[in-house]
């Protein structure tokens, strides 16, 4: 699907009127419906030794919906997800959908309360879990909505997911509008209580065809899902995305550069979407050349910049490998914005330009629009945007407006249309009056020899109120603090140059959308939260 399908304005959410593609697929189970009609003998999944092509696929998910059926989940009941990436994880989503049935995929790497959280406040009838994480469950009686539990291999108290993989497979579909939630995902929570993002049959077909278009995706395509399916990348542009284009997922559990490299080789993947992080210990970590990666035409990336020596050496390595940022959120079902490939070397810090169908602007605090080049929040419009968060009016209240999400972002917009996303605005620092933009600075540090990734952080002062401080990811003995400040000094204002910095030799704390987790930052230096 290379050509760009026609758009055409829609009422939707009773008073919203967004442009969307007139020819689409009506929800989840028409998604995949549409790759099983077109392309049955194509691989669909791939793991470890199980391969799938959709036609296995389509009756694998017809025999769990049959279970879950069987197992009294329903129209509109929630179905919770503590999984980590594997075919389970897949099946789940479009059996759910089949049924009729909303799915919360949860983070393994949460701890119990943040799972009673959301087990709570979503009301999940059901709650499949891998074993390996039935330790994370809170008691049955702390989520009293809870009337089943399937574990992935045997757990005490769970019931076996090999039981719903017994049923003879459900091929009707309950009837489903492409308004109704499909899929609650809860925010990473680095700001405060998570909040349960609504996604839609809608917005989620939107968000796919949005990714096949801009990187001309067909059913000739493979991609490697290795950043966590149970978030708005994984889920979306990893899984959604590779149905809507009939390609085909390659699922890996946990990233190690070579045992992804490897992977690619083996496969023959073309396309992909990660953290710059990724890219760059593939860089560090091993060697290109070692491995056959002529089919990698597309290296999606997000969560933040691409440094430039990244940039040069992956362009050198692999000529053919075309780096496209794109911008998003789990309010947007990801993604708002994409850089065309061509444009990534000249306007690396840009994140590219509104996709179809996107209304993107930059806003002032009193919430008048901005003109080109200056600096305000953006707001952001479309289909793809969710229309709220699960039973929370309040939020919906404070972070939307007329159908446009307030991203809490702030950037500019130049005067070609590209978009540009300088920091959150509880990320800047303020010394002494001056606005700093972390990610200006995170940007000079990152292309700095040695270190594999930065982050920039306010350091209370009494005199100046904040102060810049640095954390940096690095390769060992690698790196010397007086080249980095020369650096800093020669390419930046004084004011935004590190006055302290922090070595690690590990990697930062991400969350699992791949953003670096400055609130926990922050917090492990002992700085105050803002």
């Amino acid at each position: 699907m290379t050509d760009e399908p026609s758009l055409r304005r829609e009422l939707h959410y009773g008073d919203r009127v967004v442009a969307c593609y007139a020819e689409r697929p009506r929800s989840l189970h028409g998604l995949l419906e549409e790759a099983v009609a077109k392309h049955p003998d194509n691989e669909a999944l791939i793991c470890g030794d199980v391969r799938l092509t959709y036609a296995q696929f389509d009756a694998e998910v017809g025999r769990v919906a049959a279970g879950l059926s069987a197992q009294g989940v329903q129209k509109g009941d929630r179905l919770a997800m503590l999984l980590g990436n594997g075919i389970p994880f897949v099946v789940l989503l479009y059996a759910a959908a089949r049924i009729g049935a909303i799915t919360v995929p949860l983070s393994v790497r949460d701890q119990m309360p943040g799972i009673r959280h959301a087990l709570v406040a979503s009301e999940a009838v059901a709650l499949v879990v891998d074993a390996e994480f039935a330790h994370l469950v809170p008691p049955s009686g702390e989520t009293p909505a809870r009337k089943r539990s399937i574990s992935v291999g045997e757990a005490e108290g769970f019931s076996d997911y090999e039981e719903l993989r017994q049923s003879s497979p459900l091929t009707v579909p309950k009837q489903v509008n492409e308004d109704e939630v499909a899929t609650i995902l809860f925010t990473s929570g680095t700001t405060g209580v998570p909040k349960g993002a609504t996604l839609t049959g809608l917005g989620i077909v939107h968000s796919a065809t949005n990714f096949v278009v801009t990187m001309g995706l067909g059913s000739k395509d493979r991609t490697i899902v290795v950043v966590p399916m149970n978030h708005v990348t994984g889920l979306v542009a990893g899984i959604h995305t590779l149905v809507r284009a009939g390609g085909t997922i390659v699922i890996m559990r946990e990233f190690k550069a070579a045992r992804f490299l490897e992977c690619a080789a083996r496969e023959r993947m073309t396309c992909s979407l990660m953290v710059p992080a990724m890219y760059n210990l593939c860089l560090h970590q091993t060697e290109l050349s070692d491995y056959d990666l002529s089919e990698w035409r597309v290296g999606g990336y997000g969560g933040a910049s691409m440094p430039a020596a990244t940039i040069e050496k992956l362009a050198e390595a692999l000529p053919g490998l075309g780096l496209m940022n794109a911008y998003g959120a789990t309010e947007l079902t990801s993604p708002a914005t994409v850089m065309p490939a061509e444009h990534t070397a000249a306007r690396r810090l840009s994140v590219g330009r509104p996709v179809p169908g996107a209304e993107i602007c930059i806003m002032d605090e009193t919430g008048r629009e901005l003109p080109a080049g200056e600096i305000g929040e953006l707001w952001i419009r479309g289909a793809m945007v969710v229309p709220g968060y699960w039973r929370n009016p309040e939020a919906d209240a404070r972070e939307f407006a007329a159908g446009f999400w307030k991203s809490g972002d702030i950037g500019t917009i130049d005067e070609d249309g590209f978009v540009y996303v300088h920091d959150r605005r509880k990320d800047m620092v303020n010394r002494g009056g001056h606005k700093i933009f972390s990610a200006q600075v995170e940007s000079v540090l990152a292309a700095c020899p040695g270190v594999i990734e930065a982050a920039v952080v306010a350091k209370p002062c009494q005199i100046l109120g904040e102060r810049v401080h640095a954390v940096l990811s690095v390769t060992p003995n690698a790196v010397d603090e007086a080249d980095l400040t020369a650096t800093c000094a020669a390419e930046l204002a004084d004011y935004q140059c590190p006055e302290s910095y922090t070595f690690l030799e590990t990697p930062l704390p991400r969350n699992a959308n791949g953003k670096i987790m400055k609130r926990q930052i922050r917090q492990d230096l002992g700085f105050i939260d803002r």
